[in-house]
């Protein structure tokens, strides 16, 4: 009797391990109709996995679009859903030196690109370098750019006191979203 029950526990334990590799679900089987609380099955990919219940209350489905990368899209729809999506923040907009500062003209001339489907504004930095790559002076202008263009702009050197002493011209590479 004693080997009898060791083979039947085995049995149980490999039938479990089996329907525990194979996705077994407890939920509702293939077919099983809307609150209907029905018995087990197997899990599929392509399941609509439902949590509603005969007893009233909330009701979401959950649909899960799988491909050959297992990534997946998650859809969530019924009463706690947001019914919206999450905005996302404008990236920086790109920065080129064009020309230098001089005696002729008090500012650096500069190419912005906005990556944007968007207009915006945003905040253009250069620093006024000397000859020994020392800062002078650092200046921002705020640069309006439409919707995936880029536009030439101009930051002054303000204290034309410093223009003898500007030798190099560095703007920040990329320009964040004023506001």
């Amino acid at each position: 009797m004693n080997s009898r029950g060791n083979t039947l526990r085995l049995t149980a334990v490999s039938a479990l391990v089996v329907l525990a590799l194979t996705g077994f679900s407890t939920g509702r089987g293939h077919g099983g109709g809307h609150g209907d609380g029905g018995g087990g099955g197997c899990s599929s990919s392509s399941q609509n996995h439902d949590s509603s219940s005969s007893g009233g209350g909330t009701h979401r489905d959950y649909d899960y679009d799988y491909d050959d990368d297992d990534d997946y899209d998650y859809d969530t729809s019924g009463s706690g859903g947001s019914g919206g999506s999450a905005s996302m923040s404008p990236q920086d907009a790109t920065v080129e030196l064009v020309g230098c500062a001089s005696a002729k003209t008090p500012y650096a001339t500069v190419e912005v690109t906005n990556p944007n489907a968007s207009a915006g504004v945003f905040t253009v930095t250069v620093t006024f370098r000397d000859s020994t790559g020392a800062e002078v002076v650092s200046r921002s202008e705020e640069v309006d750019i439409p919707a995936n263009a880029t536009v030439t702009a101009q930051v002054d050197v303000e204290d034309s006191t410093n223009l003898p002493r500007i030798a190099d011209c560095a703007p920040d590479p990329y320009a964040p979203p004023a506001r």
